[in-house]
């Protein structure tokens, strides 16, 4: 499983958003990999490409179809109700995984990461799952062949000399920006696409500027390509690009028509915001907030803001003039019943090896092998306590560190 995007569960009640509506998409789409590509594609889960079930199920007046998911190591052995496998939002995530999980792995052997007995048989599942995408996508009217040529293409502009930056992150937008859009015309909202294209094109900007900075310093040990790198762009200005690229992806979301907005404020916005701030630190960039106005500080320099966009949108109920933005969603503020049926031992041997042995029971609630009930965390993990009072939702960067308590919200 891998992705940029994971929201704090910490915040779901700050949208009147059970937290476990995460779990139902992402075991919705695991269990979608599973049904329609076989058990070895449920690796190719991508946090990330749940955004494109939100937003299906976002645009439509009635939530997707639930179904009831069997007993999985991963929940403590407990059933869930998830998003259905076949429904049209989950079919799209699972088409993007797939894509994804394809070009990642041809990355992979690319770059020689992979072993050389493993090569052949990597490339053999990369081929097989780009086969599966194509077959997945025209059920749902998507043509897919744009986006494994781009997808195909990025070897290419990587061995080009002179290649600029935005010729680089092209490939990773044009696919992002499709996958969005087509996200209206599942929903049967085709006045919504265009808008949607426009916030896609920025998200791909952000998850290969994202993927560019954190592996700066190793690619750059280790003579590998770096976009950055090759184009003689400093981390202050990549990330000046993603402030940018963020704001503007919001500001096309407030023209998008939607019937749970809460939802992708919580699953898309606050994580994308978090990412940002993040990254912030690692290229050596701190945002601070005074009264309205934000200023940016790289080491004992104090700038205006790096982004070439001045025009910074909110999404706050009290900012935003589209009505719902903000607002409680129906549907999702219920908790979903979980099962305290006491654990047979195979059951319980699970619970005790995937939670206890792991350490995650320590930091996440989890389930007693023993009586089946859920319990709270062993430990005190409530890292996102000390951003309680902190609305960043009013400055005019979109979000950043005003609180700067190095709180990343990743949990």
């Amino acid at each position: 499983m891998f992705g940029l995007l994971t929201p704090c569960a910490h915040s779901a009640a700050r949208h009147g958003i059970d937290p476990s509506a995460w779990q139902t998409h992402l075991c919705g789409l695991c269990l979608g990999l599973r049904d329609g590509h076989g058990q070895l594609a449920r690796t190719a889960t991508n946090t990330d490409a749940l955004v494109l079930a939100a937003l299906t199920e976002a645009q439509q007046p009635e939530p997707s179809q639930r179904s009831t998911a069997g007993p999985c190591p991963a929940r403590g052995m407990r059933r869930a109700s998830v998003l259905a496998a076949d429904s049209p939002g989950v079919r799209l995530a699972a088409t993007a995984s797939l894509l994804l999980g394809a070009a990642k792995i041809r990355d992979h052997v690319e770059d020689g990461d992979a072993h050389r007995l493993a090569r052949r048989p990597l490339t053999r599942v990369s081929a097989r799952w780009d086969t599966r995408a194509r077959a997945a996508a025209a059920p749902l009217g998507l043509d897919v062949e744009p986006l494994i040529a781009a997808i195909d293409s990025q070897l290419a502009l990587e061995s080009a000399p002179g290649t600029s930056l935005a010729e680089l992150t092209g490939p990773t937008q044009l696919c992002a920006a499709e996958l969005f859009a087509h996200t209206a015309i599942l929903a049967d909202r085709p006045e919504n696409a265009d808008d949607l294209r426009a916030a896609g094109w920025h998200f791909g900007r952000i998850a290969h500027l994202a993927d560019a900075l954190e592996d700066l310093d190793d690619d750059r040990a280790q003579g590998r390509f770096n976009p950055l790198l090759a184009t003689g762009t400093t981390p202050a200005e990549a990330h000046a690009l993603l402030r940018e690229s963020n704001s503007l992806l919001r500001a096309a979301l407030t023209r998008v028509a939607m019937d749970r907005v809460a939802t992708i404020r919580w699953i898309l916005l606050d994580p994308l915001t978090g990412v940002v701030g993040k990254l912030g630190r690692v290229a050596g960039v701190v945002h601070t907030c005074t009264g309205r106005a934000c200023s940016t500080r790289t080491e004992h320099a104090t700038v205006e803001s790096l982004s070439p966009t001045k025009q910074f949108v909110s999404l706050s109920p009290r900012n935003s003039e589209q009505p719902g933005w903000g607002q409680q969603v129906p549907g999702y503020g219920e908790s979903q019943q979980s099962s305290s049926l006491r654990p047979n031992l195979l059951n319980g041997l699970g619970i005790i090896c995937t939670q206890y042995c792991t350490g995650y029971a320590c930091c996440a609630e989890h389930t007693n092998p023993c009586s089946g009930k859920r319990k709270d965390p062993l430990l005190d993990c409530d890292c996102c306590d000390c951003c309680d009072g902190c609305d960043c939702d009013g400055c005019d960067c979109g979000g950043c560190d005003c609180c700067d308590c190095g709180c990343d919200c990743g949990c």
